[in-house]
């Protein structure tokens, strides 16, 4: 059995965890595959999008526990590698979080650049009520996301948001239907594989770059270089003539 199950269709590359009988827990083996998946898609210039999904339950469950008292900050690497490897991804990627986000599935979620939620869905960091630090650069996406108290009230007071929670609080951008998730994730992520690849990917850098820029002069700056290369590119004149040819129809 495949732990991952790949789609590609209108440009946007759909990678769904899929053990579902263990809710699509993060192994190993299912990381190795994450890794192989992610490497041919970025390989793939047919791919302008990813979306990350899971087999129903569940989005992912966590990590298989195994013996964490005999755990190691090499063996934890392993595991956090499956959402690493997505979250250090240039594509555009989308979380389409249709069940329970537990742990370092939550964490899965929170490497994707966009989440769009499930009304459904159950987001638990759950780390305290195990008795575990959090781990993998967890306080760190939630709170970047979502602020220091929705952060708080999540990891250290234990409240566990549906779709809709998770939306109010600005954790995922929406909270859709679950017989609509898919859908609606791969409409939205079409939008993203429609720009060209590479414009994508250099403001996709960019706007993660923006957390270190102070001020406006300096945003300025940081955009006018990919900015002026983007003006060269062969898809602006055919999109600028495009554009006219549609305006002079009016």
């Amino acid at each position: 059995m495949s732990f991952v199950l790949t789609d590609i269709t209108d440009r946007v590359a759909t990678l769904t965890l899929n053990n579902p009988d263990e809710r699509n827990t993060m192994t190993a083996p299912m990381v190795e595959e994450i890794i192989a998946a992610m490497d041919a898609f970025e390989a793939d210039e047919g791919v302008g999008a990813v979306v990350v999904t899971g087999t129903p339950p569940a989005f992912c469950a966590g990590a298989n526990l195994g013996n964490l008292a005999e755990a190691t900050g090499e063996s934890l690497g392993v595991i956090y590698e499956g959402f690493l490897r997505i979250a250090r991804s240039p594509l555009p990627t989308l979380a389409a979080v249709n069940g329970a986000a537990v742990g370092a599935g939550m964490n899965l979620a929170l490497g994707c650049d966009v989440r769009i939620c499930s009304d459904r869905a159950k987001l638990d960091t759950r780390f305290l009520q195990l008795g575990i630090h959090p781990g993998g650069g967890h306080t760190w996406m939630f709170r970047r996301i979502a602020g220091p108290q929705a952060a708080m009230a999540a990891v250290i007071y234990g409240q566990v948001l549906d779709g809709k929670e998770a939306e109010r609080v600005g954790l995922a951008y929406k909270s859709v239907p679950g017989d609509d998730l898919l859908e609606y994730a791969h409409e939205f992520a079409a939008k993203a594989a429609s720009a060209p690849r590479q414009l994508a990917i250099e403001a996709k850098q960019t706007i993660l770059d923006m957390a270190d820029v102070q001020n406006h002069p300096d945003a300025v700056a940081r955009e006018l270089t990919p900015q002026l290369w983007s003006t060269k590119q062969p898809w602006f004149a055919e999109r600028l003539a495009a554009l006219q040819a549609r305006i002079s129809k009016k």
